[in-house]
């Protein structure tokens, strides 16, 4: 038997299920058996956001070609702008992205996308995370701890 075989064999006895259940026992549960009644680990919570932050950088990449002509500051607002709306509701920001297009092909509009991302529901929902990305973006330097 191959661990492929085995896995199969698993997902065959513990089913799939993409969205959260309860299990025979009343447990919270998702995936393939995973418990979340009884929390995960750290290195559980960061191997997710880690497999997440890479499914999104690709999509950001594809969809978006501003994205690479973009420092690493600026690149890591988006990202975790994705991270936290999700790329479809990131892609509804069209006039922070114009702004960007503008940005990186003459050199202004960085202050601008940062406005577009403060004039938003989501800037309203996240409070300081967004004045802290939108920060970032205007200047392309990590926002200082206060």
């Amino acid at each position: 038997m191959t661990r492929s075989d085995f896995e199969r064999m698993l997902i065959e006895h513990e089913g799939l299920r993409l969205k959260p259940y309860r299990d025979s026992v009343g447990k919270l549960t998702i995936g393939i058996g995973t418990n979340l009644s009884d929390g995960i680990t750290r290195t559980e919570a960061l191997w997710l956001m880690r497999h997440r932050l890479e499914k999104d950088e690709k999509e950001l990449i594809s969809r978006f070609p501003v994205y690479k002509e973009l420092d690493t500051v600026r690149q890591f607002v988006l990202l975790d702008m994705a991270y936290n709306l999700g790329i479809p509701k990131l892609a509804g920001f069209k006039k922070m992205w114009a702004a960007l297009d503008l940005a990186v092909s003459y050199d202004y509009g960085f202050l601008h996308a940062a406005a577009e991302m403060l004039d938003s529901k989501w800037a309203r929902q996240v409070g300081n995370r967004a004045k802290d990305l939108a920060y970032m973006m205007a200047t392309g330097t990590k926002k200082t701890p206060q």
